[in-house]
């Protein structure tokens, strides 16, 4: 009995970078080279390297203190997941974590709206203005409630609040803890982040 093979999905790898594409077709593309994230920005295809040891050791150790606080008594914590797409009109955003809260059932990632989108910020000039610029205006203009900027370079937590929020923007220094009440009970301390951050640096 002969089978009909299945057709396999195309693939993005470094080489897509610059391509033109519609929303569309990106979502149907599968990412073949885990080296890289694939974004899709104003229509054009952006490869950037995915992020490095000094990104993602602080942002699992957040999201460990956000699965911990989901089990205590006041958690409004429904789920929060790292490198997850934002859908923002003809965009497609890679955030580095994205957390739901106060639905009070399971979301589906790929079509409800995060209540906090999360960057970690990126070495380079061009990362910097994506994360703390073209990110913050096209989250906040979605309808996130928050979104928060951790900057390993600056040792710096800078929230942005969706308007008429009060204050609409918030940093905090390395020894600061942030909550939320977006989160009730939930404390995030910095410096612990900052450490592991730090604590991927190669001696000179």
């Amino acid at each position: 009995m002969s089978t009909i093979p299945r057709t396999r999905r195309p693939r993005l790898d470094l080489g897509s970078a610059g391509i033109s594409m519609r929303p569309e077709e990106f979502d149907g593309f599968r990412h073949g080279d885990a080296r890289f994230r694939y974004e899709l920005i104003r229509g054009i295809v952006v490869v950037s390297r995915y992020p490095s040891y000094a990104e993602r050791d602080p942002n699992e150790e957040l999201g460990s203190l956000l699965r911990k606080y989901r089990d205590t008594a006041q958690s409004r914590l429904d789920l929060t997941l790292p490198e997850c797409y934002v859908r923002s009109g003809q965009n497609r955003r890679r955030a580095d974590r994205l957390v739901w809260a106060g639905l009070g059932r399971l979301p589906d990632p790929d079509v409800d709206l995060p209540t906090i989108a999360i960057e970690f910020v990126s070495k380079s000039r061009r990362d910097w203005q994506r994360d703390y610029e073209e990110k913050r205006v096209e989250y906040l203009a979605l309808g996130i409630a928050e979104y928060w900027v951790i900057d390993r370079f600056r040792y710096t937590m800078t929230v942005y609040r969706k308007p008429p929020a009060d204050p609409a923007m918030q940093v905090l220094d390395a020894a600061g803890v942030y909550r939320t009440h977006l989160l009730p009970g939930f404390e995030l301390p910095l410096a612990p982040l900052f450490a592991l951050a730090d604590s991927w640096k190669k001696p000179r």
